[in-house]
């Protein structure tokens, strides 16, 4: 698939994100008042209508003068935080994507983006837009910051500063009963592996596939059709591992959890390969003054708990970074 809302980072695309995420939740709103997750006055529920993708949660979080301070003049007088997320046509649980009432945007990015918003003490006004649209909205001003999943590249640099928050991982994901250890790309060998043509994770198997036939070891590679039939085909026993983004299978692990064949995620590996460790980060126009505050507002949720709370209403806590940097080394340009 060529479209970035599926998150399928194809080798040699520069503005595309890791991670081919399930879209199986239609439609998305035009945009969220919030009202159902600011609960009360310093709190935020995350996971709020997610309709199973997460374990809804309220997290205290008070305004943190210090932090509010350092916001530019002209946020902090608004007093909105408008947040920005590429998440239409349809969505891609369980990171961002239309709620059970039909109306909340509701996910693990909106959702860190409002207890950011709270930090700041500001209101979350979130805003869904396609993918290229998102980063228009970020161009122009009509958005102040992006929480969608969104790949530090070196590229991007050039426009926007980042503020990170999660690792950009993939997984390998088996069938909960199986005794399969992941040790490293020699552990692979015998095994029957899924993944989808024209990614990043095809580019990192190939490149494994070729090292373990340098040593007379060797694996299968299956591609499918769709994610349904990959999943069909992991239940079934055809295929041993399915090699994909971690969030979309943190999100099959939680939906198959109560089913005859429950799936887990028996590693991760970092998405841009094995000389760097992919970064998810929140996304500013470059200078306007708004990254750091976000950065010194993520850290203030990971050294208070609430951090940890929302990447495990979500089962992303094998995401977890632990801090929040500005503009850290992204995925070069040579690789993206």
């Amino acid at each position: 698939m060529t479209t970035p809302i599926t998150r399928l980072r194809r080798a040699g695309a520069g503005l595309l994100v890791a991670g081919a995420l399930i879209a199986s939740v239609a439609g998305c709103a035009a945009s969220s008042a919030d009202a159902s997750t600011q609960s009360a006055k310093g709190t935020v529920t995350v996971g709020a209508h997610s309709n199973g993708a997460a374990k809804e949660t309220t997290i205290d979080v008070s305004t943190v003068a210090k932090i509010r301070a350092e916001l530019p003049a002209s946020v902090r007088k608004s007093g909105e935080l408008k947040i920005g997320v590429g998440a239409l046509p349809a969505g891609f649980p369980p990171l961002a994507f239309t709620g059970d009432d039909q109306k909340t945007l509701t996910g693990a990015e909106p959702d860190l983006g409002r207890l950011v918003a709270a930090v700041f003490g500001l209101k979350p006004v979130v805003s869904n837009a396609t993918w290229d649209n998102l980063f228009v909205g970020i161009d122009t001003g009509k958005t102040d910051i992006g929480f969608s999943n969104i790949t530090d590249t070196e590229q991007r640099k050039e426009k926007y500063d980042f503020a990170s928050y999660r690792d950009d991982n993939l997984a390998l994901e088996v069938l909960k009963k199986s005794t399969w250890k992941w040790t490293g790309p020699d552990s692979l060998d015998g095994k029957v592996v899924a993944v989808s043509a024209g990614t990043n994770q095809e580019k990192i198997l190939l490149e494994w596939q070729k090292q373990l036939r340098s040593e007379g070891k060797n694996f299968t590679i299956k591609y499918f059709a769709d994610t349904n039939s990959t999943y069909l085909a992991l239940s079934s026993g055809k295929i041993d591992i399915d090699f994909g983004p971690n969030p979309s299978a943190a999100y099959h692990d939680t939906q198959t959890a109560k089913t005859a064949n429950p799936t887990r995620t028996e590693a991760t590996y970092s998405g841009a390969g094995a000389s760097l460790q992919g970064l998810i980060a929140a996304t500013t126009k470059k200078g306007n003054g708004l990254a750091q505050p976000t950065v010194d507002a993520i850290n203030y949720l990971i050294e208070n708990g609430q951090y940890a709370k929302w990447l495990a209403a979500y089962n992303l806590s094998n995401e977890a970074v632990q801090k929040s940097e500005l503009n850290p080394p992204g995925l070069p340009i040579t690789n993206e």
